[in-house]
């Protein structure tokens, strides 16, 4: 087999390689951001410099520079997605190097809140809450202000109670840790958001494929955690004090934050509390759970009218 080096020579006399690479050397030396960046640095490029080069010069020039123009991320036509190219000097040659356009800084500063906040069977509206969506009128203004205090406040590592929201159906007592949690988000705070009914449910199957203490060790160590609709439904005794019980013992040692929603008050809580599935009455289990309780959240009762339509 002939030398690779013989067939670059025949291709590089043959008059249609000839005539092809003047064309692009034409194209490319006529680029007007081309030309600005040789004008730029003309103490450091030679004729050698760009003849070497003339890859990385025309691949730049087929390159978007007009991410503002761009419509979305998904279109961009750049050969690295969410990527625009710049021109720097590297030893003897000039090089092409590409950096994140503002769409994909953006589109990286949503993904990373996105990961901030874990739910498990929360509705997808409410990870996308905000305080300003959230109604305020006299019933909800200290509940409010109550958790844009905590937002303010709250520190990794410093103990500040958080809030145990109740009150009828349909106040917003669930989309209010919505807003908190992608403030949080913001201050690069993750929490999870979890709908106690089914996560119960799910921890009776996490019994048979064994991944019982991987879901209870997120949900005890999870830097803020948001409790909704506790006392929604009757627990058995072993979701009470096993489940529940361990994860409230293990954050307020931690002095780690937990939220809470309920339609009970405290007192009605802990009534629901007592009473198992079977009906058993369990008063002293009940409230060494609402001891817990009381210690890591402080009670707000959120009124007003049924906004669930």
């Amino acid at each position: 087999m002939k030398p690779v080096q013989d067939s670059l020579k025949k291709l590089a006399n043959n008059a249609n390689f000839q005539q092809q690479y003047e064309k692009i050397k034409h194209e490319v030396l006529n680029n007007p951001q081309i030309r600005s960046f040789l004008n730029d640095h003309r103490d450091e490029i030679t004729n050698e410099m760009i003849n070497r080069s003339l890859v990385k010069l025309y691949e730049f020039i087929g390159q978007s520079k007009n991410c503002d123009q761009c419509a979305s991320l998904d279109q961009c036509k750049n050969m690295l997605k969410g990527y625009h190219p710049h021109l720097k000097i590297t030893g003897k040659n000039i090089d092409v190097q590409y950096e994140p356009c503002s769409n994909k800084l953006i589109h990286d500063e949503q993904m990373k809140f996105k990961s901030l906040i874990k739910s498990v069977y929360i509705p997808n509206d409410i990870l996308h809450a905000t305080f300003n969506r959230f109604e305020v009128d006299e019933d909800r203004q200290i509940a409010i202000t109550a958790a844009l205090d905590f937002v303010d406040k709250y520190e990794p590592g410093k103990r500040i109670p958080a809030i145990y929201y109740h009150g009828p159906f349909g106040t917003g007592k669930t989309y209010l840790l919505g807003a908190i949690a992608n403030k949080l988000a913001e201050k690069n705070i993750a929490s999870m958001l979890v709908y106690v009914p089914e996560f119960m449910r799910e921890l009776k199957g996490a019994i048979q494929n064994q991944t019982l203490n991987e879901k209870l060790e997120a949900v005890k160590r999870v830097p803020v955690l948001m409790l909704d609709d506790i006392g929604a439904e009757s627990m058995s005794s072993w979701a009470r004090d096993e489940v529940l019980g361990t994860i409230l013992q293990f954050r307020m040692l931690e002095n780690l934050p937990t939220f809470f929603t309920s339609n009970f008050d405290l007192k009605e809580l802990e009534h629901h509390l007592s009473y198992s599935q079977r009906g058993e009455e369990e008063k002293v289990k009940a409230a060494r759970i609402m001891e817990r309780i009381k210690y890591l959240a402080k009670p707000i009762e959120l009124r007003g009218e049924n906004r669930r339509y």
